[in-house]
């Protein structure tokens, strides 16, 4: 048996994206878009991107699951996938605007003066702390 050694330089991954799953794309893109400040790279019926791009950096991915289920937490009947992290410096404040642009916070909350969990229009929970 004979084996080629591969020569070539080794490939270089980078973090591009997170997608997540979802009934309209569209509706989730403009949550998040409005919340972090992110425009829209592309856009189909199914699939919306935003940012990122154009610099390089990581964007946020949006795609259409047509028997898309919504995550029951913290009910473990339908479990999280993932969930997002977003750091602010006023707790109180980021919580109310993304109430406004759509949020909902579930009753239970397991550590509330440190952080908020928090649901997208999607469901999926998601989590604001202060940044240190």
């Amino acid at each position: 048996m004979t084996t080629t050694e591969n020569t070539s330089a080794p490939v270089a991954f980078r973090y591009s994206a997170v997608t997540f799953d979802c009934p309209d794309p569209a509706e989730l893109a403009r949550f998040y878009g409005e919340a972090l400040a992110l425009p829209v790279v592309h856009s189909t019926d199914d699939f919306v991107l935003l940012g990122g791009a154009q610099d390089g950096a990581a964007g946020l991915g949006f795609n259409r699951l047509a028997d898309y289920r919504r995550p029951t937490w913290p009910d473990p009947a339908q479990e999280k996938q993932a969930h997002i992290d977003l750091g602010v410096d006023d707790l109180d404040a980021a919580e109310a605007r993304l109430l406004a642009l759509g949020a909902t916070k579930p009753d239970f909350q397991p550590a509330p003066d440190r952080w908020r969990v928090l649901l997208d229009p999607a469901g999926h929970p998601f989590c604001v702390s202060t940044v240190a």
